[in-house]
């Protein structure tokens, strides 16, 4: 599992560790590694040049360091310092020694570059950048590829939010862990890749932020034993389509049967064109509470203004997961109330009338906004998006590292409400539900669309998730 911790938790270990190494060491193990990375961007150091973009912070030094090493390799290093008289003067001291300078001529410089480093803000700053740093930025990111010390200066590493100006990295080189704003957009796509230099640092078990990867998928995900069968692998009820969108319909249950529940259980009045694709499916006239026995429920997808289900859903004494339309009747207390487990899964528009507040704002802090509707509803919310999020009442947040951009389709939503909800049914807790099913949907996508990426289909989604799941537990 990739961890994230935040600023106030890296430093208290790097003050730690600190205290047990002579002095500058820390510096110079970050420093090594950042130069390997920039070496390997290269490809061939001797002859190349390189520009460092200095701050006054340790970044600067960091950067500084790195440079010195490059230099003694034979690179021609040039620091520009934008703050000439704050400079890390060890830094500085060891790049002059190795045979770097200091830049008399900043776009000069800049326009010969084959690789800029990012020193100028460090994982304390917030705002962003100055107009001067600005402009270096902008001319950077025209001249050679970008590497970034510990974070793209200009963005918050606790929440990923871009007030202002901020650097965009081609990769990002970070240091004893990752940092929460490099998973969360805006500023994840301003990171570039990622790459993770081990310093010595002891972290505490519980981080900020979480990332599955797929041996922690495969471990989750439900399998049936020798006695299992399609009841006690669960059963799941899904309340979803109207005569206007009978395809949300067929596109929720297309993710619940995928979705390792033993048998769905279809409510609504879209249940012949349920049948007619998926002749599988158990389906009632409802309502909900006279269709028999379910394991979890999901409700929401294209059913329009007919809210009168949400409420007998509610009152079940499963878990429920709430999407799309359903989404516009809720209220904090009525889902408070409830002793099962509720997982929300807004878009961002529907968080933001959730919240009552703008779509932008909650695009603009993505990690703020989950956790909010977290709380303010006492459940599991999945914010879906460019990089979706889960977020229960307490603990780490989970970032879901799969997906492609072609996977802003309409349906697709849907689909990952089956999918989800048919994990709940399966007994998975909803945190974990909604991390897996985000994660197998992304997977989907990703084959959907093959490899050079190409327009997909909700539906396409659907058809590829058992080799989704065939890649996580292979």
């Amino acid at each position: 599992m990739r961890t994230a911790y935040s600023v106030e938790t890296v430093r208290a270990a790097e003050r730690e560790l600190m205290a047990r190494l002579p002095e500058g060491a820390l510096m110079q193990r970050a420093a090594a590694g950042l130069a390997v990375a920039c070496a390997e961007l290269l490809g061939r150091v001797y002859g190349a040049r390189v520009v460092l973009l200095v701050g006054s912070g340790d970044n600067g030094g960091d950067a500084l360091y790195a440079g010195a090493r490059l230099a003694r390799r034979g690179a021609g290093v040039a620091a520009v310092l934008l703050s000439p008289g704050r400079a890390h003067s060890g830094g500085l001291a060891a790049l002059r020694s190795a045979g770097g300078r200091v830049s008399d001529d900043a776009p000069r410089d800049l326009a010969r570059a084959d690789l800029v480093v990012d020193g100028i803000v460090g994982i304390g700053g917030r705002g962003g950048l100055r107009p001067e740093a600005a402009r270096l930025a902008r001319v950077a990111r025209e001249s050679a590829p970008v590497v970034a010390v510990d974070l793209p200066s200009g963005v918050d590493a606790d929440t990923g939010e871009v007030s202002g100006e901020a650097v965009r990295a081609d990769a990002t080189v970070t240091f004893g862990a990752y940092k929460p704003g490099l998973l969360v957009d805006p500023a994840r796509e301003r990171a570039g890749a990622l790459r993770l230099v081990d310093i010595g640092l002891t972290l505490p078990p519980e981080a900020a932020m979480e990332a599955l990867q797929h041996a922690d998928v495969a471990r989750l995900l439900p399998r049936p034993s020798a006695e299992s069968d399609k009841y006690r692998r669960g059963v799941v009820g899904v309340v979803a389509g109207s005569a206007r969108y009978p395809g949300a319909a067929v596109l929720a249950v297309a993710g619940a049967l995928r979705g390792g529940a033993g048998a769905v259980r279809y409510v609504g009045p879209a249940a012949d064109a349920v049948l007619a694709r998926f002749p599988e499916t158990l389906v009632h006239a409802g309502p909900p509470d006279k269709a028999g026995r379910v394991q979890a429920w999901v409700i929401g997808p294209g059913i329009g203004d007919e809210s009168d289900a949400l409420e007998d859903v509610l009152a079940s004494d499963v878990p429920v997961l709430v999407d799309a339309d359903g989404l516009r009747f809720l209220t904090p207390r009525r889902v408070r109330e409830r002793a099962a487990q509720t997982l929300l899964t807004p878009h961002a528009g529907e968080a933001a009338a959730l919240l009552g507040c703008g779509r932008a704002e909650v695009e603009a802090a993505r990690l703020a906004s989950v956790r909010e509707l977290a709380r303010s509803f006492g459940a599991t919310v999945l914010l879906k998006g460019s990089t979706t999020l889960v977020a229960g009442a307490g603990g780490p947040v989970r970032v879901n590292p799969t997906g492609t951009g072609w996977l802003a389709t309409a349906g697709s939503g849907d689909v990952l409400s089956g999918v989800t909800g048919s994990l709940l049914a399966a007994g998975l807790p909803a945190l974990d539900a909604g991390s897996v099913g985000a994660y197998l949907h992304g997977l989907a996508a990703r084959r959907a669309a093959g490899r050079e990426g190409a327009p997909i289909l909700a539906s396409e989604v659907a058809a590829h998730l058992d080799a989704a799941w065939r890649d996580v537990t292979d």
